[in-house]
């Protein structure tokens, strides 16, 4: 028995099509190019400051640096790290800092909760509770509801610790929320 190899032609499509082909093709590569362009245009006028386009000032600044110099009533400084906090309840020779819950609920121990501080009945008992200390008094505020960007406690109440003068503020650096930054990480808790 012999087998036959039948060659079959590679190009089965009609000219025509083929040539519409062709063009949807050439229209694609024209559209990627042009989505390229416009990136690369975004990309310049993004790091490239005060020459983006005739008449336009562009400013360009560290994401740290609006931090710092952005309308915060804290500076970084100011922050204190969840594990540092820990440390000083922990430990019984050290003197122990006012703390106070600015936010929802009250977690950590020695907390003092005046209520979220978005409320004003609250700002005033958080003032209430800020009359009788001493102006170098060490406090630590801390909310935990959210991180700092969304949340309506942490400002007014350390705006109302600058215009009262306190001079050894701080703010409980919690990045996400209590749960994740004090209480997943085994720090000390208010018994309920």
């Amino acid at each position: 028995m012999e087998i036959k190899r039948v060659q079959k032609s590679a190009c089965t499509v009609a000219p025509e099509r083929l040539i519409l082909h062709f063009d949807l093709n050439l229209k694609i590569l024209e559209m990627k190019y042009r989505i390229m362009m416009l990136v690369a245009m975004i990309f310049l006028v993004s790091f490239s400051p005060n020459s983006a386009l005739p008449g336009m000032r562009v400013e360009c600044m560290p994401v740290m640096e609006i931090k710092k110099t952005g309308s915060e009533p804290w500076t970084t400084k100011q922050l204190m790290a969840p594990a540092d906090l820990a440390e000083l309840i922990n430990n019984p020779a050290a003197k122990k800092p006012v703390i106070i819950c600015v936010g929802p609920g009250a977690l950590i121990k020695g907390s003092i909760d005046t209520g979220p501080a978005k409320e004003k009945e609250n700002l005033e008992k958080l003032k209430k509770e800020l009359t009788g200390l001493s102006k170098d008094a060490e406090i630590v505020i801390y909310c935990g509801c959210c991180p700092f960007d969304h949340c309506p406690n942490i400002r007014p109440a350390f705006s109302l610790l600058n215009e009262m003068k306190f001079t050894n503020t701080h703010l409980l650096n919690i990045e996400h929320n209590l749960r994740t930054d004090w209480v997943n990480k085994g720090y000390p808790q208010e018994k309920a």
